[in-house]
């Protein structure tokens, strides 16, 4: 097992070994319940196989419920061409359980991150699903270079599960790390920003909407902005973006808003009749590492900060805003770059930009790259194919990394990052996780041909 740096220069302590007690065992343990270990785990369950799901917080869905990014596919128009499957069930069972409304600039559904709550425990308790909410992971279980279980903490203490399979949706490849598979961490300097997302309440809707219209946005607006420029295709200039930066500049020459805080724009994602203004995307966060809980702490405190001058400057510049005021923050840190693993195929920004084509496809995404300055819609039709070799680490066996934290270099980073993606990746990890269990083999011996019919049956496109 890899040893993790010491965080300080204070000492060490012993710590006293323990017997700890194995409270479960399981076909298919999911670590993680967002978009990927959400759909890691509804799959492997669809395909016939006892699983186990473990979420730190009291919640499924990940950055959804827990940060409130509530656009799963805004990336989506006419042309779009996409796997669906789960991550295309999240948006419309969400909205069949009033859960969800239309999207303001796509045509996607705006997930309601409180009620996807409620949408996730009925998905996992419909699936049959083992659910272990309320613990964190501390350790893997080895046994030689294979992955056999984990380590949980919570307020019973140490707990420790046995599994055949797992899979590490953690979205920072903390269960590879920690087991010795080799990942890659950028510095703090070269990592995406991390969010604070919050909505707003009070807003006066039809006052919104004119000013909107009035004055629409669109991704040429973007350029010219410092933090805020993007390299496009050309293609998405003229569309409609819910893009907010004209509020936060007169409030900086007008001196409202500290000098220093020239990143704050973004977009929003809806208006309801009840007033309420949702997904404020709007603070962001360089030099923040999601695996420091040092970064993580200083990120909270200074988000909300900044959030809050964001709202003084909603309700002083934007129609419709003057009586607004804050609903809630997400429950914690939005972050969108930490570590990756090295895959037995790591996706590159060739494959992403150029349609790629797998023999081992596992599901498609559209051509959507977002991040790192980039901006490409998927407008045209193009779309590549996602490898299973990519959810495959190197050195450490009977492990799958699904979602974020799967092989990739930086642009691919900046396509499949995004939660729509890694649903697809995550459907893929738990149908290939439950075939090695039914045709007794490792996960690295899988018949993808096998994987691939059972995904058609879950109603994904792969190819």
């Amino acid at each position: 097992m890899a040893p993790i740096p010491p965080r300080n220069r204070l000492g060490t302590i012993t710590e006293p070994a323990r017997q700890i007690d194995v409270i479960h065992d399981t076909d298919v343990l999911v670590v993680g319940s967002g978009p990927a270990g959400l759909a890691a785990a509804l799959a492997a369950a669809r395909a016939g196989v006892q699983v186990t799901l473990i979420e730190r917080f009291g919640c499924f869905g990940g950055n959804i419920t827990t940060v409130g990014v509530e656009g799963m596919a805004w990336y989506r128009h006419e042309h779009t061409v996409e796997a669906n499957g789960i991550a295309r069930e999240f948006e419309t069972r969400a909205h069949a359980m009033g859960a969800a409304v239309p999207e303001s600039q796509s045509q996607s559904f705006e997930l309601d991150a409180e009620g996807f709550k409620v949408v996730a425990d009925t998905l996992v308790e419909e699936a049959g699903i083992h659910a272990m909410l309320h613990r964190s992971f501390v350790a893997p279980i080895m046994d030689g270079t294979a992955v056999v279980g984990l380590i949980t903490e919570s307020k019973a203490g140490r707990e420790a599960i046995r599994a055949r399979r797992v899979i590490d949706a953690t979205g920072d490849a903390d269960i590879a790390y920690r087991a010795g598979a080799p990942t890659h961490l950028a510095a703090r300097e070269d990592l995406m920003a991390a969010s604070v997302m919050f909505h707003l309440a009070g807003v006066d809707k039809r006052a919104f909407i004119d000013g909107i219209r009035a004055d629409p946005q669109t991704y040429r607006d973007w350029a010219g902005n410092g933090e805020w420029d993007i390299e496009t295709s050309g293609k998405e200039d003229d569309m409609f973006s819910p893009f907010l930066h004209k509020p936060f500049q007169q409030a900086l020459r007008d001196g409202v808003i500290p000098a220093d805080l020239t990143t704050i724009a973004g977009t929003w994602g809806a208006i309801h009749d009840s007033g309420e203004l949702t997904y404020m995307n709007l603070v962001h966060l360089a030099g923040i590492d999601g695996t420091d809980p040092d970064d993580l702490t200083r990120g909270e405190i200074e988000g909300r900060r900044q959030a809050m001058h964001a709202v003084a400057a909603l309700r002083r510049y934007t129609p419709g805003c003057e009586n607004a005021r804050l609903r809630n923050f997400g429950m914690t840190l939005g972050i969108r770059d930490t570590r990756k693993i090295d895959a037995v195929y790591n996706m590159t920004e060739s494959d992403v930009r150029h349609e790629a084509r797998f023999e081992d496809s596992i599901g498609i995404f559209p051509e959507f790259i977002d991040g790192y300055g980039i901006l490409i819609l998927p407008t045209t039709g193009r779309y590549f194919q996602l490898p299973y070799r990519n959810l495959l680490p190197t050195t450490v066996t009977n492990l799958l990394v699904a979602g974020r934290s799967s092989g990739g270099d930086r642009v691919s980073h900046a396509s499949t990052r995004n939660m729509a993606c890694c649903a697809v990746l995550g459907q893929g990890a738990g149908i290939a996780a439950a075939r090695s269990l039914h045709d007794n083999c490792a996960l690295d011996e899988v018949r993808v041909d096998t994987v691939q019919a059972e995904l058609q049956r879950q109603g994904v496109r792969y190819h």
